[in-house]
């Protein structure tokens, strides 16, 4: 009885094997550099991490400071406002929704550690780093006391559900930051 099993179960793993060998050539299966295939999408952001300063403001009250009249529209955008005068759009993604959500991030001065890809003019950030009263540097995240958690925007705790607090820690900048130059 085990050997008609064994005699079975060979004769469909080579009928398996020659069907297999038995694909043609330009079959996108077989041919993994077609020029029809897709370009596979990059997982990795690899654009350099830069140092962006200044403050985080509501692009509606920026441009009315310049004398630009704008719609309702930018009242809930924010950007980085740098000392120099450029506005840069922040992407509200899950560092810079914070942004978004949380005046008391607003109107102060802070570092952003982010990338910019080559033509859009978002800043998406990574780290957040507000100055304090005393000018010093603090690193910021939000933080379950309950659950030891460490969140990046204002919502209830991802575990418990209960309210987190906005969290700073005295920090240094990390050192694969690029210093943004300013034009």
């Amino acid at each position: 009885m085990w050997s008609r099993w064994i005699v079975g179960l060979s004769v469909a793993l080579l009928a398996l094997a020659w069907c297999l060998a038995q694909e043609p050539v330009s079959s996108p299966i077989a041919d993994k550099t077609s020029s029809k295939t897709k370009p596979v999408a990059k997982d990795k952001d690899d654009s350099p991490k830069e140092l962006f300063s200044g403050k985080v403001v509501i692009l509606q009250d920026a441009l009315k400071r310049r004398g630009v009249k704008s719609s309702d529209e930018f009242k809930t955008q924010v950007v980085l406002e740098t000392a120099d005068g450029e506005l840069i759009p922040i992407v509200p993604d899950w560092r810079g929704r914070a942004f978004f959500q949380d005046e008391r991030l607003r109107e102060r001065r802070v570092d952003l550690v982010g990338s910019r890809q080559k033509a859009a003019p978002y800043l998406q950030v990574q780290m957040v780093f507000v100055f304090d009263e005393k000018g010093i540097r603090q690193y910021m995240d939000y933080w379950c006391d309950i659950c030891s958690i460490a969140m990046y925007e204002l919502k209830p705790c991802d575990c418990c559900q209960e309210e987190i607090r906005l969290r700073f820690q005295p920090q240094g900048l990390p050192e694969f930051v690029k210093k943004k130059v300013s034009k």
